[in-house]
């Protein structure tokens, strides 16, 4: 069984579990308080020199809302080699699995920048229920996007393969709750605040940095 842990990663939760019994698990080879260090590095898909990070989240999850603000604002401090991808997860929770769906198809139709906020502020702000397709089709077509195009981008079979591809890639970087952060296709970031979450890429984004400066050194 799945759950939404709010906006820390399974680790944290059993470091805290842990201390309640006075016994914290060891870090990993390569974890730190920031971070946790995936022990199979994944596909990352941003040109060369950049550093992909990653959002896992959900239109349907209240704590997204509340991280999307923030993470867009602290997006638009980063250097230019920073790119973010979101990734949203179904959790098998159909409701979900439809915001899935939304976000690609949105994506699909190019009313993803328009309408990716609205979204956020429609459910959580306005109580708009958007969890199914007719409700999503008319609330999308009420907000100047096309009815027909959106609805069969929603229901195609590309738009499909995005949300197994989706969900694929949730269980390979091990996610468990939402918001969630990974760097460099290698890095979990931990954190017990939205601050903290932020603060913590920014050390791992920092990393990545050394790293690929170190390498690129000649070796003496």
């Amino acid at each position: 069984m799945r759950f939404n842990l709010p906006a820390r990663p399974l680790i944290a939760a059993l470091l805290a579990l842990a201390a309640l019994s006075g016994q914290a698990p060891a870090l990993a080879q390569g974890d730190t308080s920031e971070y946790r260090v995936l022990p199979t590095p994944q596909p990352t898909q941003v040109p060369p020199g950049k550093i992909e990070v990653l959002e896992f989240f959900s239109y349907a999850c209240p704590h997204c809302a509340e991280f999307y603000p923030l993470l867009h604002t602290w997006l638009a401090a980063q250097s230019k080699d920073v790119v973010l991808r979101r990734v949203p997860v179904g959790f098998d929770r159909p409701p979900w699995i439809n915001m899935q769906r939304a976000f690609y198809a949105l994506q699909a139709s190019g009313d993803l920048d328009r309408l990716d906020a609205k979204i956020f502020q429609a459910i959580h702000e306005e109580h708009i229920p958007l969890f199914q397709e007719q409700a999503l089709f008319d609330w999308v077509s009420k907000n100047g996007a096309s009815y027909e195009q959106f609805a069969n981008a929603y229901g195609s079979f590309a738009i499909n393969n995005d949300t197994v591809q989706a969900d694929k890639m949730a269980e390979a970087y091990q996610i468990t709750g939402v918001p969630t952060l990974a760097v460099d296709g290698r890095y979990l970031v931990l954190g017990d605040s939205f601050t903290e979450i932020l603060t913590n890429a920014q050390k791992a984004i920092e990393r990545v940095r050394a790293e690929r400066a170190a390498a690129a050194r000649p070796k003496k």
